[in-house]
């Protein structure tokens, strides 16, 4: 849904500041709507990192503010060290992957095991697991919880983005319901945005549908 919108006002830019070629007499671009095209479209598509970048900001501003206390320096790699081992000892077998992007731990929690074919619901099987993930960040309240929701290609964009996000609100309550801060709770949905794998193969298309959990160190 947002590639579209962002193709379509580029499209629209474009098309309202075109010029006739004085020696071909073919209609053209000018330089002046191309270049305001490119930045429509380099703004457009930063926007939601730059409104999940502002939401991280003021979650940790929140938490910091309450008391949480932030991490520095060596500190940080150290606490995200440990909440890697403990989370990856409880997740061992679940089908749930932690890897680790920096100072950041990401939870891959595959559409299959999570949720029903197009549902947003929680499976009851899958409770336990998000127990245990629950536990350990309760254990290790120095992190922003970003619960982030995809899919694969099948299907609309809207239905796709529409999806995705209630699946990561599903989540995101959840995780709530067992104690976590609601402060340190994130949840957006992408749709099909960021696939991690052809969506040419129904095992591709299959690793695309999940839920990530981004846990980020609240660093002064």
């Amino acid at each position: 849904m947002i590639r579209r919108e962002i193709s379509l006002l580029a499209i629209l830019i474009a098309l309202t500041a075109c010029t006739t070629n004085p020696y071909t007499g073919e209609r053209q671009v000018s330089k002046a709507a191309k270049g305001a095209a490119i930045g429509t479209v380099a703004g457009a598509a930063g926007g939601a990192a730059i409104g999940a970048l502002a939401g991280r900001k003021a979650a940790q501003g929140a938490l910091i503010g309450a008391g949480v206390g932030a991490l520095s320096g060596a500190a940080v790699g150290a606490y995200m060290d440990v909440q890697e081992k403990k989370l990856r000892d409880q997740l061992a077998g679940t089908g749930v992957s932690v890897t680790r992007s920096g100072d950041n731990l990401i939870l891959n929690m595959p559409g299959n095991v999570t949720f029903g074919t197009d549902q947003s619901a929680i499976q009851s099987s899958f409770y336990p697991v998000l127990n245990s993930v629950a536990l350990v960040l309760k254990e290790y309240p120095k992190t922003i919880v970003e619960v982030l929701g995809h899919t694969d290609s099948t299907g609309s964009d809207t239905t796709n983005e529409t999806l995705s996000q209630d699946r990561a609100a599903s989540v995101a309550s959840y995780l709530g319901s067992q104690g976590i801060d609601q402060r340190r709770l994130l949840s957006q949905g992408f749709g099909e945005q960021s696939p991690i794998a052809p969506n040419s193969t129904s095992e591709g298309r299959q690793a695309n549908r999940r839920v990530e959990l981004r846990l980020v160190p609240i660093t002064a």
